[in-house]
């Protein structure tokens, strides 16, 4: 979504390296060019010059720490200037209530139903409290069945509405059907329009003033751009809105509304989601942003996500067995799978800093998803006792795995190849750090 962003930001700051301080005259070039790579991202024009005027005030005269150089300078006051324009810090639910109320609104086709599912998800996962689903939308064909089987999918309970009740009945029952399923956060999925209007605001309105929401989220596509910060306001005016979920943020969006949308409506932005899976929300950290958009790696949020799919039990076990060269291509197959549901290498490269630079050198390349489906083929395609010991695969069962898997003979030995260099650093990374592991 950053990725044109970062480029130029980038290669503005280049210009006042070698200097040996910041001054107003090489600190012009690059905040023109700043500026523009702003603009063009669907900034708010408003929200352009009010940071990039901070960080002039702030860099302008400022002598060079030895240990810097002058861009790495006046990356970390933009840095900081553009943490103070995201919102500082990442802002939670407030779930304290019981049953706590969460409204999810906004415009149709925003992602609401999906975003309540992986908010369900986050509640019980990260706040450990059991999460309760309500569709309110009775208008959108459809809308109560799809909310209905994705919570059946995840296992969150989820209250029967009917298209011929009325979303005020639908509210009113749901708190006391929580009350008997011990539900301690209600997540309501509620109607959307085109376009904010009148009839859409005032049923909004009735429902806040019957239930009371400790959270009203608005859910808003990041690939509106300005439009999406317009309809902040708009929600905001009403509503008191206390949080922004942005949806589809990984997608081909310039970025703008991301950069804008807070400080324009003062409501802090809550999470991000990035993926059609119920997995794929993160919680928005404005610090982390700030440093992916600086390619300078988010490793936190990927760590984050790593803890979030595998449990310590499974990562000690794995461990064990590396040191106690017991690893095998069953266990090589396990840590691609988790690759893969952490959207895979292109996606944990993302994360890393100097992504933008590493995704340039890989243009061209196979893509490295595409081989980790290779691989994955291979190992489904030999038996148990190869898995465990591919040295037994001599040429009559390479030619056999290769038939089986759709490859050729010089991909296993690729594969066999691959598997031994990463055993053998494995192991060497394991008994460095023996002294810190729990067992």
């Amino acid at each position: 979504m950053f990725n044109q962003l970062q480029d130029r930001i980038l290669l503005g700051i280049k210009k006042i390296r070698g200097q040996h301080k910041i001054s107003e005259s090489n600190i012009d070039e690059t905040l023109r060019d700043i500026r523009l790579s702003l603009l063009e991202a669907d900034v708010n024009f408003k929200v352009v010059k009010g940071l990039l005027e901070r960080v002039k005030a702030k860099a302008v005269g400022q002598e060079v720490l030895k240990s810097l150089n002058p861009g790495q300078q006046f990356i970390k006051i933009f840095h900081d200037e553009l943490v103070t324009t995201l919102g500082t810090s990442a802002v939670d639910l407030d779930c304290r209530a019981k049953p706590s109320i969460i409204f999810l609104v906004g415009l149709q086709g925003a992602g609401k139903t999906t975003t309540a599912v992986k908010l369900a998800l986050h509640i019980r996962q990260t706040l450990g409290k059991k999460p309760g689903l309500v569709p309110a939308d009775i208008y959108r064909p459809a809308a109560i069945d799809q909310l209905q089987t994705l919570a059946k999918q995840v296992q969150v309970p989820c209250f029967p509405s009917q298209t011929s009740q009325r979303p005020a009945d639908i509210v009113s029952e749901a708190r006391a059907w929580a009350e008997k399923e011990m539900v301690e956060v209600l997540l309501v999925d509620t109607a959307g329009r085109l376009q904010v209007d009148e009839p859409l605001m005032q049923e909004l309105k009735e429902l806040k003033e019957l239930a009371h929401p400790q959270e009203i989220l608005l859910v808003a596509d990041a690939m509106l751009g300005q439009q999406a910060v317009q309809v902040a306001e708009g929600f905001h005016k009403r509503l008191a809105l206390t949080g922004l979920v942005l949806t589809k943020v990984d997608g081909d969006a310039r970025g703008g509304a991301a950069l804008s949308i807070r400080e324009v409506t003062g409501v802090p932005i809550k999470f991000f989601g990035v993926g059609e899976k119920v997995a794929a929300l993160e919680v928005f950290h404005p610090d982390r942003l700030a440093k992916r958009i600086l390619d300078m790696g988010d490793v936190l949020t990927l760590a984050e996500k790593a803890q979030s799919l595998m449990d310590e039990k499974t990562a000690h076990d794995s461990a064990r067995r590396v040191l106690s060269k017991e690893f095998s291509l069953d266990d090589f197959l396990g840590q691609i799978q988790m690759l893969k549901k952490m959207g895979g290498i292109e996606s944990i490269l993302k994360f890393l800093p100097g992504a933008g630079q590493l995704q340039k050198q890989m243009q061209g390349m196979a893509p490295p998803d595409r081989e980790l489906k290779k691989i994955e083929a291979i190992i489904h395609s030999m038996t148990i006792r190869e898995r465990k010991d591919p040295r037994i695969l001599n040429a009559s069962r390479r030619e056999r795995i290769a038939k089986g898997s759709g490859t050729q003979v010089q991909d296993i030995n690729k594969l066999v190849r691959q598997f031994d260099e990463a055993k053998k650093m494995m192991g060497q990374m394991m008994k460095m750090a023996r002294g810190k592991l729990p067992f």
